[in-house]
């Protein structure tokens, strides 16, 4: 390994006045450019590399922010980790990502290491089932800066979310004025926390438009600690729907890997999406736009949403560092209707 004694052989500099410049030291401002320039082009020449784990050793800082994420493989998580690491890169922190599985002892030992290590903040991304916020006592006993993606928190833990209510209020209002009246309904798991806003944002718009929702055309997920599976929910519980011959010309679900589910069950049952039946989804995952048809749906704005749980972190480590009171921010995020080809007006019953 090359060391700083090394650079200063080369540069004919002592190895103070290397560390000084090579460390960025206060004292560096007094160093003259052109001795700075000798210094850096030796480091450059002969590969010098700091001494990281030193360096944090004497600085007491690690750099490293903790990703908590319930389950890796719910592409709810690729662009709200994206979003993460736009803000935690330029700022030259270094994301250490954990996926906990949705079970309560992997969230507690991933903790428990996270904070062994050192890091400077924690942000969770709470996607499905994350239901016990009673073990983030040990963040705020700490007084580590920390933020939750997807899930609406009271106290000094930052939260981001996605308003609920109105997504789904857009998505039933699109089928609406699409002349759809007869429309079937998946809602979430009733341990979501999503499922209450959002069924209250479709009741709250029937009411408004005088639009009588058919108890007979509501299903609801069943509790699952698999995000993936509200696909073979969605194309159960729609194949279910339609074996009850109850009448409908739309449908909106939950989310859009239920959507997905439920196109695919409409398919299988001979009626065809959109010419006989509109279906809406809510997060605009990726393979949202690859589907047949392309699906129409809500669109959280999740890169949008790592991003601003990232920068409330690392604010927050600001003022830790800096001594100043430790203020935790809990922002709501507009959603956005993305019409595509799984919806269209309204045709005659079938």
């Amino acid at each position: 390994m090359v060391t700083i004694r090394d650079v200063a052989k080369e540069s004919g500099f002592s190895a103070a006045t290397v560390s000084i410049v090579l460390n960025n030291a206060p004292l560096a401002h007094y160093i003259p450019a052109t001795t700075k320039a000798r210094i850096q082009k030796a480091a450059k020449k002969l590969h010098y590399r700091p001494n990281v784990i030193a360096r944090l050793l004497r600085s007491k800082r690690s750099h490293t922010v903790g990703v908590i994420v319930s389950d890796v493989t719910d592409p709810f998580c690729i662009p709200v980790l994206r979003g993460i690491d736009n803000v935690l890169y330029p700022a030259s922190y270094l994301p250490i990502l954990v996926d906990i599985h949705n079970q309560r002892e992997r969230f507690e030992r991933h903790l428990e290491m996270l904070l062994d290590r050192h890091v400077e903040g924690l942000i969770m991304v709470a996607n499905w089932l994350f239901v016990d916020i009673n073990l983030l006592g040990d963040i705020e006993k700490r007084n580590i800066p920390a933020a939750i993606i997807g899930r609406e928190l009271k106290g000094s833990i930052s939260s981001v979310m996605v308003d609920n209510e109105a997504g789904a209020r857009l998505a039933l209002e699109h089928l609406y004025s699409l002349g759809h009246r007869r429309i079937a309904f998946i809602r979430g798991p009733t341990t979501l926390a999503d499922t209450v806003p959002r069924w209250r944002g479709i009741q709250s718009f029937a009411r408004s438009a005088k639009l009588r929702i058919d108890s007979r055309l509501i299903m609801d997920l069943p509790n699952s600690l698999d995000p993936n599976s509200s696909f073979e929910n969605g194309y159960r519980l729609t194949a279910a729907l339609l074996k009850t011959r109850a009448r409908f010309t739309g449908l909106t679900a939950f989310d859009d890997l239920s959507a997905f589910g439920a196109m695919r069950a409409l398919e299988k049952g001979g009626v065809r999406v959109p010419q006989e039946c509109s279906v809406v989804g809510f997060d605009d995952v990726a393979p949202s736009m690859l589907s047949l048809p392309s699906l129409t749906t809500i669109r959280q704005p999740l890169q949008a949403m790592g991003a601003s749980a990232a920068s409330s972190v690392l604010e927050g480590v600001d003022a830790v560092f800096e001594k100043r009171l430790l203020v935790s921010s809990h922002r709501k995020m507009l959603p956005e209707l993305v019409v595509r080809e799984s919806t269209r007006p309204a045709p005659r019953l079938f």
